[in-house]
């Protein structure tokens, strides 16, 4: 019963991600301890250690998890799809299906206590530093598979990888930042086609010198 299993150690991981998020919502990021995290999730102090190396890996857990399923949509994707189009279907699929997801603690709709929270969060050096620095590699990789591009001699690649990643980031600050609260996932499309189409400036707008 392998899957079974597996599906338990997901079902636990996801829990303490959740249960770390919620306790950084309510009491701000650095009065939120491991202990108190594993006992929300319902789960022994050892537990958590045996999952996570600390909170900040924790609250970057499920971020992780998107990354590496975007990954695996991207080399899915129609071939002859546009790149940007499968880029942003790749990216935005893990997401929708999380956002679907009612029971998890990330997925309401964020009070302005929350957004700050969320501001502080995206700052911390050991969250940013818990996102896998591996998964940047596999964009490239996927991307240079999709594009026909060699990693070792094309920056094409990279500067694509490079790309998706800044998306994520302004996509995020924005969230973070808006008043009213608004969608994460259509400030990430609204920035993936903008990308699509050579970023050009909004039409609405003077450029001033």
């Amino acid at each position: 019963m392998t899957g079974l299993r597996e599906r338990k150690k997901a079902d636990t991981r996801r829990a303490i991600s959740d249960a770390a998020l919620r306790l950084a919502f309510e009491r701000g990021l650095d009065n939120v301890t491991r202990e108190e995290i594993a006992l929300l999730a319902g789960v022994s102090p050892r537990t958590f250690s045996n999952y996570f190396a600390g909170k900040y890996d924790a609250l970057a857990y499920r971020q992780n998890e998107r990354v590496r399923r975007s990954i695996e949509i991207l080399r899915e994707r129609p071939a002859g799809e546009p790149l940007w189009t499968s880029i942003t279907e790749a990216v935005l699929t893990p997401l929708e299906a999380e956002f679907a997801d009612v029971h998890g603690a990330e997925n309401a709709v964020p009070s302005r206590a929350e957004l700050a929270e969320i501001r502080k969060m995206l700052l911390n050096p050991q969250i940013r530093s818990a996102l896998a620095g591996k998964l940047f590699e596999d964009w490239i990789a996927a991307i240079a598979e999709r594009s026909g591009t060699d990693p070792a001699r094309d920056m094409y690649p990279r500067l694509v990888a490079a790309v998706i990643r800044a998306v994520g980031d302004a996509a995020m600050d924005a969230y973070a930042s808006a008043d009213p609260p608004v969608a994460f996932t259509g400030l990430l499309r609204q920035a993936f086609a903008q990308v699509a189409v050579g970023l050009p400036v909004p039409s609405d707008r003077q450029v001033r010198a």
